[in-house]
Formats: structure tokens, sequence, C-alpha cells
């Protein structure tokens, strides 16, 4: 996050540089019902994810977080269904190592990258630290999240900024996302940047410039649609 840049502020602009349907929609649809436990993550998995995407997005003193806003179940979710398996990606070879603007270059799933560099990044801190990430200092916490950003924490498996990029782009859209995929639980992250979310009607208010629109949050199921989203 860039220095002097409120969350708020950072995150309404996230929101607006993301496409429509990711913001509205999330990644994938599937295994939408009640779930008592994680279907994708480990324990040790979760533990990490838990711990990683609440130091990406954490609560303060403008509202929740990624924890309460179910960030790691729709996570979990998204990657035990379609979007896990890139079912709609161009998977075959080869696999060069690219530039930024050719776009994802991996042999990897988006499943099989989590799965392999949540591995390596617990293994990484208890050479260096003596501990698994989830249960390091938030400094030291931290610290990892940017050597991975920088790409200075190397991982067996795949780049360590391949990763950070995909953890951040879908920690943003668990947080922001329709809170029918599982995440923005209770609206939290809506609330946060003041998106009141897809109602059909805004004719009386589309001349109410400036004015703050004071209707309740609604999500593509209704004003309730976390009332069946398991806790994590």
């Amino acid at each position: 996050m860039a220095a002097g840049m409120s969350r708020r502020t950072f995150l309404k602009t996230t929101a607006l540089s993301m496409p429509a349907a990711t913001v509205l929609m999330g990644c994938s649809g599937e295994d939408q019902g009640e779930t008592a436990e994680y279907v994708f993550f480990t324990a040790a998995e979760a533990a990490f994810i838990d711990a990683a995407t609440s130091r990406l997005i954490p609560g303060d003193e403008l509202g929740p977080g990624a924890h309460e806003a179910n960030v790691p179940g729709f996570l979990d979710l998204q990657l035990a269904g379609a979007y896990g398996r890139a079912e709609r990606w161009y998977m075959k070879g080869p696999w060069p190592t690219g530039t930024d603007q050719q776009g994802f270059q991996n042999r990897l799933t988006p499943a099989g990258i989590y799965r392999a560099a949540i591995a390596d990044i617990d293994d990484y801190c208890r050479n260096t630290y003596g501990k698994p990430f989830a249960t390091l200092p938030h400094a030291q916490q931290d610290d990892v999240l940017k050597g991975l950003e920088a790409n200075k924490v190397k991982l067996r498996h795949s780049p360590a900024n391949t990763f950070f990029a995909l953890l951040w782009q879908n920690t943003q859209e668990g947080f922001l996302a329709d809170p029918v995929y599982h995440g923005n639980r209770d609206f939290i992250g809506w609330k946060l940047i003041g998106f009141p979310g897809p109602r059909y009607n805004y004719v009386s208010e589309i001349e109410d410039y400036g004015k703050p629109y004071k209707m309740p949050c609604v999500s593509l199921a209704g004003r309730h649609p976390d009332r069946s989203i398991r806790e994590t």
C-alpha cells in the first residue's frame, strides 16, 4: 500500500480498477451451499491463508478486515472449484519465463500454486524464524509478504511474486465480491468503500449528487445472503 494512502482510498481505487464482473460475482459460483469445514485447504494451509489475508487487509479503525469478511472461506471454495482447476484457462506449454504483460505463465493451476507455495513458505519460515508463517509475529509476517512480493523469498515450485500476485488479487476479490460467493460477509467490503450492491432501481437517487446513499446493501441473493455462509 502506498505511503500516505488510507485503506479506504486504496480499496476504492482497487475496486474501480477491477472488472465489474469480478467485484460483483467473484471468480466462480460453484459450491455455494452451506459448508461446515474447509473443502480445499488443509488445517495448516487454512492457518496460513487466514494469517496472510489478515495482514493484506487488516481490521482497523475503518472497520473489519479480511478475516471478518470470510476471505479465507471464499478462497477455499474458489480453489476447490473451476477457478482452482483453471478450467477456463489455456494451460498447455510451453511455459517460458515471460514478462508481466504476457499474462499467466505457469504449468500449475491456481490450486496447485497455492498448495505448493504455502508449503514452501512455511518451510522458509521454519528455516528462517523457527516457526510456520501463521505463528510468526505480525512484523515478521509483513516482512515475509514483502519478500514474496519483491521475489526475494525463493520458493521451490513457483516464483514468489507469482504467488503473491495471485494471493493479493484473490484476497481483494474475496473482500469485494458479492456475498453470495461466501466472501464480503455482512457486506464488510462494500460498506468500507460505500458500494450499495446491485440494486434493481436507483432512479430516485440519480440526481442526488454528493449525498450519501443510506439504503442497506443488497446482494444478488437479497439483503441477507450470508446467513447460510459458514463461519471460519
